[in-house]
């Protein structure tokens, strides 16, 4: 869903400065099938993404090297990528050309020196990752140097899986500090399913630095949510775990005993002033019993989907760029995060929390 211009002022959803050198969620790995391509956009970048015939995944820049054509308008084999407007021929995993049909014997270009971008793309809970390097990094070939992975905590050998995705009409930031929000749960969120309005009473919840981001304790989750009491069946302590890790990742884990749920919940930057909310879950909870993929899948997109419809209204007073207003408690989380994404693009500064730390709210 896109942000409509205002054609009387010229205002756009208000952009960010955003973090290379991380992986960030593309598309669903699924729509990848063998001998096809899948157009994407991250952090402004455009990508191509396939999926070869040997079942492995790549993103490409898509563009053209020699004239700047896109390369999703040409042609893939499953082995390699052809461009349309001058037929140039690209290996996608590396990039390399591997072909240039205009060249006769008395050239002395090697076609074999010149690269497409291409970045590196590994297929992880449903989805394809892409590593997107920062500028002047060059052409990245060895996965193992770069960070970890990003992957849902698993905690048995059989598990189900759910994923959900939302565009939003604004930038990162907002997405981000809209996610670790913990004061909208009642007001947004209200259903009989999850919560309501009426529910509304003070917690107070420990908090503690972990690298690159910060973490909510382990603790019981929220008395006034439904699905967390129907954990209550299995007669075992009910603890949650909140992990937030720069770039955009929140991370849950809540245990039963040997029953768990696990998530992580990205804000992928599309462009500097859009982004997308993707979910990957898995769990054991309730594993025997039918349909609760397809039960969890529906509240999710529910939950998701208030989420999104509040945040498309937000991006119409964002359009104006009204200053920020950030309170103690409820808003520290946001104000951590500000500070530890100034740290990362500054290389400067300390870690926002030196020590644990307790905050009160009412939700």
């Amino acid at each position: 869903m896109k942000l409509r211009n205002d054609k009387t002022d010229g205002t756009t959803a208000p952009a960010t400065e955003l973090i290379f050198g991380e992986w960030y969620p593309a598309l669903r790995a699924k729509v990848l099938k063998v001998g096809t391509t899948q157009t994407s956009m991250l952090l402004g970048v455009p990508l191509l993404l396939g999926r070869k015939r040997d079942g492995t995944i790549f993103a490409m820049r898509d563009l053209c090297p020699h004239r700047g054509i896109p390369l999703s308008a040409g042609w893939f084999d499953g082995e390699h990528v052809q461009c349309k407007y001058h037929g140039w021929k690209f290996e996608p995993c590396g990039g390399q050309c591997v072909e240039i049909p205009s060249l006769t014997q008395i050239d002395t270009l090697e076609p074999t020196k010149i690269y497409a971008g291409s970045y590196p793309c590994v297929e992880r809970d449903g989805y394809a990752w892409v590593y997107l390097p920062a500028a002047g990094v060059g052409r990245v070939t060895e996965i193992s140097t770069l960070p970890a992975i990003p992957q849902v905590p698993k905690f048995s050998e059989k598990y189900r899986s759910a994923h959900l995705q939302a565009d939003l009409p604004c930038n990162v930031d907002h997405g981000i500090i809209g996610l670790m929000d913990p004061a909208h749960g009642p007001f947004v969120h209200q259903a009989w399913w999850w919560r309501s309005k009426g529910s509304i009473h003070q917690k107070v919840k420990r908090f503690e630095p972990i690298e690159d981001g910060f973490r909510m304790s382990s603790h019981a989750p929220s008395a006034n949510s439904a699905p967390y009491k129907l954990l209550g069946v299995y007669g075992e302590e009910i603890t949650t775990t909140i992990d937030f890790v720069l770039p955009n990742r929140r991370y849950e884990t809540i245990r039963a005993g040997k029953k768990w749920f696990a998530s992580i919940t990205t804000v992928t930057p599309v462009t500097s002033s859009t982004c997308r909310i993707d979910v990957m879950a898995c769990w054991n909870i309730f594993y025997n019993i039918p349909l609760v993929p397809q039960i969890a899948s529906y509240f999710g997109a529910k939950f998701v989907q208030q989420d999104q419809e509040t945040m498309m209204e937000q991006a119409e007073g964002l359009r104006y760029r009204p200053a920020m207003m950030l309170i103690d408690d409820a808003d520290k989380p946001a104000k951590w995060y500000f500070a530890l994404k100034q740290r990362r693009l500054t290389g400067q500064g300390e870690h926002p929390l030196n020590g644990p730390v307790e905050l009160h709210w009412r939700s």
